[in-house]
């Protein structure tokens, strides 16, 4: 009878160790699938990252508005208020960028990205040398004569966490050879424009 209990305890034990492996191995999977991106220079980390706090932030950020511009650039506001710091070693959630009120331009471009998804507005992240921004998809007659990113015939306008005080519509300081990926965060992909323009 004793032999059996231990028979029985070893499996129930094996069996414990074999489904936390599954776990350990599925969450990893998940983790690399929503936040890991290969582009033709390596591969992008993103950590954009959805929570109560972060969809509370933007309603209260954009309360009152009734477009898109309004939106857009009260969000821009808040993230380029926050102070730059680089962060050499990861890039942090845009919980812990608020919390510490300091980032770099992953951290800000992060935070930026998360509470514009949560005010639905579509949004790309620009990969270019030793630097990271965020395009919008914003349709507003302040921005007829402004140059955009042209994306599958829609108008994206830049906008740049590290520029402190900076407006929707901040101008390409690089040129279009040296984009070197344009990434959907929430869909964990890269677009792939072929015909890729910025203009009016």
């Amino acid at each position: 009878m004793h032999e059996k209990s231990i028979h029985y305890f070893s499996l129930f034990m094996m069996v414990v160790a074999f489904v936390s492996f599954v776990y350990i191995v599925a969450k990893a999977s998940n983790e690399v699938l929503h936040h890991h991106v290969g582009t033709k220079n390596g591969t992008y980390v993103n950590t954009v990252k959805i929570t109560p706090e972060i969809t509370s932030k933007a309603l209260e950020l954009t309360s009152g508005c009734k477009d898109d511009y309004c939106k857009a650039q009260r969000i821009l506001d808040f993230v380029t208020a926050i102070p730059y710091s680089v962060n050499n070693y990861s890039t942090n959630t845009p919980k812990v960028t608020i919390k510490n009120n300091r980032g770099d331009c992953d951290d800000k471009s992060n935070l930026l990205i998360s509470l514009l998804h949560e005010v639905d507005i579509k949004s790309y992240f620009v990969l270019v040398p030793e630097h990271i921004f965020v395009i919008s998809k914003i349709k507003d007659s302040h921005f007829d004569d402004t140059k955009g990113f042209w994306i599958s015939g829609a108008k994206y306008m830049i906008l740049e966490s590290t520029a402190k005080g900076s407006l929707v519509g901040f101008p390409l300081e690089y040129r279009m050879d040296e984009i070197e990926a344009i990434i959907d965060p929430f869909e964990n992909r890269e677009i792939n424009e072929e015909n890729l323009t910025y203009k009016q």
